[in-house]
């Protein structure tokens, strides 16, 4: 495992390669996150892990060396529900990044003014128990039914426990985003058992987007991905005006297997192969959800 000299584990690659593949103008990193610097944004008592500093000046060198516009900067775990650092970014980006937010579900009604105010635009529900201790679905439900106009709930949880979860999914009152399509194993291929799933999921609501990200923590063959990128890409095509996409920088808790964000980058074509899917994906659709007002 790499750390730095304070212990903390490394998250993130300094020199991506630059990917061959070209984004289209304003095209939107629509997942990642911000850690620290721990100095001025301690990590929560209950983190999981401890990452190494990566805070906005990184990630938007990242986002220009990588040719896009713009970031959606979800609230990474290690920060647990003190979203300073992500509203740190957004307040630094110049008005090219939104963000998602973790929160108590006791918020108030004035705080969660104060987050739109300071460019959030939705909360994640996080259901990865290595992550999170606890997530109580009927407060969720709760502060989901508080949210400003025109937010939206991120949910994140393993393909395992979506049959469980369908029933809360379902009682979520406004828009949702699944991160990395709820993690399904793509070596079943695009018609195994976990897409068919997910799919069920999305054809029973319209209002349902997913993020066809993260091919290094769902493709266990490795780089270049082939198995992600054939269980995923029918995916984009039959819901292309519900799909993004991120990089996942700085990659938290990949320890050692830490991604060459321009591969990422150069899977982008192998999913959503024509220039108007494309423009869905990484502009229309993001935009939609974060920029709208």
């Amino acid at each position: 495992m790499s750390t730095d000299a304070a212990g903390r584990i490394r998250s993130w690659t300094l020199e991506p390669s630059r990917p061959r593949f070209v984004p289209p103008a304003g095209a939107v990193d629509a997942h990642c996150h911000v850690f620290g610097p721990a100095d001025l944004f301690p990590f929560s008592a209950k983190a999981k892990y401890l990452p190494q500093d990566a805070g906005p000046d990184m990630l938007f060198a990242l986002r220009d060396r990588l040719g896009f516009a713009r970031n959606v900067i979800v609230q990474a775990s290690c920060h647990g529900t003190d979203n300073a650092a992500t509203l740190d970014a957004i307040a630094r980006s110049g008005g090219r990044a939104r963000g998602v937010a973790v929160v108590d579900p006791a918020i108030s009604d004035r705080e969660l003014a104060a987050l739109h105010e300071g460019g959030i635009r939705g909360i994640r529900f996080n259901f990865l128990k290595r992550l999170v201790d606890d997530a109580p679905k009927d407060r969720f439900l709760e502060v989901a039914g508080r949210l400003p106009d025109g937010w939206h709930v991120v949910v994140y949880f393993e393909a395992d426990i979506l049959a469980e979860l369908r029933p809360f999914l379902d009682a979520i009152p406004v828009p949702l985003v699944i991160d990395h399509m709820g993690r399904p194993d793509v070596r079943q291929g695009p018609d195994g058992a976990d897409m068919q799933a997910f799919r069920a999921l999305l054809d029973s609501r319209d209002d349902v987007h997913f993020k066809a990200t993260c091919p290094d923590r769902l493709d266990p063959a490795g780089a270049p991905w082939d198995d992600f990128a054939r269980a995923v890409a029918p995916l984009v095509a039959d819901y292309p005006t519900r799909v993004l996409w991120g990089t996942d920088w700085p990659h938290p808790n990949m320890q050692d297997a830490i991604p060459d964000d321009g591969a990422l980058v150069d899977m982008i074509p192998r999913i959503a192969p024509t220039v108007e899917l494309q423009h869905l994906l990484l502009v229309d659709n993001p935009m939609r959800l974060y920029w709208a007002d």
